[in-house]
């Protein structure tokens, strides 16, 4: 599973300015990331706005995702839904033509039980024709996937190779690391504590912020995966300011305005989500001078 160690970018969706799907955009924007360093994409995720995105505009934008990779770093497709049915008959559907894994998040607003989030991870197990990494994140769906959901998942599929956990729960993660598996991943969810997940075994994140500043936090990364945590800190502490201004108003919002101020791609996001104020944006465009060089 070295595949999924060091950095990979759950990347955002360009948006033109009238909403349709910036192509162009896309490609600039992977292009970008695979020169500057990172190990491994997830196309789709949710960074990648795929609640408001159609299932037509999903198959062309991992398409068109893996067209543009061509191989040259690792590729995973986000794939979800609290529709245990829907998310199954998605996995059955996908093209899997350049992929390397499925990033499925649990069921977000149904809050089911450690039983249900066991059984519908269950389901996409035994459907996936990919490896399949778990995806926690409570803040957002309303429901954590407990430590002994995890293990329990990781020791009864052995397709199920790892975890992007992003709970922030220190307990939590020491008893994943404690009782998961061997060859088990866990990979930080959560940007600005990827250090100290890496320090307690974790080999490495799924990011949002590296979408803008892909060179900086690889680099950092790689410091903290060789165990030079001393020198890790000092790149570590240099992001605190962009990555605490990427989730102010919201993610991507963020990040999609350091991406339009380097060019890359704009800055359009599709309602419910609206770009950051004047304001913020001004901010991280000064905290985007200081970390690109």
């Amino acid at each position: 599973m070295n595949k999924f160690h060091g950095t990979g970018v759950a990347i955002v969706t360009p948006f033109q300015a009238d909403g349709q799907v910036d192509y162009d955009g896309l490609t600039n924007l992977v292009n970008y990331l695979i020169d500057n360093g990172i190990d491994y994409l997830v196309s789709l995720g949710t960074t990648g706005e795929n609640a408001t995105l159609s299932q037509e505009e999903k198959k062309k934008i991992f398409a068109h995702t893996a067209q543009v990779v061509a191989g040259r770093v690792g590729l995973v497709a986000g794939i979800a839904s609290n529709n245990t049915l829907d998310v199954v008959e998605q996995i059955k559907q996908f093209d899997t033509t350049g992929y390397d894994a499925i990033l499925s998040a649990s069921p977000a607003y149904n809050k089911p039980t450690q039983e249900g989030i066991y059984q519908h991870y269950k389901a996409i197990a035994e459907v996936s024709p990919l490896p399949v990494i778990l995806y926690n994140v409570p803040s957002r769906t309303g429901s954590n996937v407990s430590a002994e959901t995890t293990v329990r998942l990781a020791k009864d599929f052995k397709n199920i190779i790892g975890t992007k956990e992003a709970s922030g729960n220190f307990d939590q993660l020491n008893q994943i690391m404690r009782d998961k598996p061997e060859g088990f991943v866990v990979i930080s969810g959560d940007d600005p504590i990827t250090l100290p997940m890496i320090a307690l075994g974790a080999v490495g994140v799924i990011s949002v912020v590296a979408n803008a500043i892909p060179r900086h936090f690889s680099d950092m990364i790689r410091l903290c995966l060789n165990g030079d945590y001393k020198a890790a800190q000092k790149p570590h502490l240099q992001a605190i300011d962009f990555t605490r201004l990427m989730f102010v108003e919201g993610s991507p919002a963020g990040v999609k305005t350091a991406l339009k101020h380097l060019a890359i791609c704009g800055d359009t996001l599709r309602l419910p989500l609206v770009q950051v104020s004047d304001s913020t944006a001004q901010q991280i465009i000064q905290e985007t001078q200081k970390l690109i060089k």
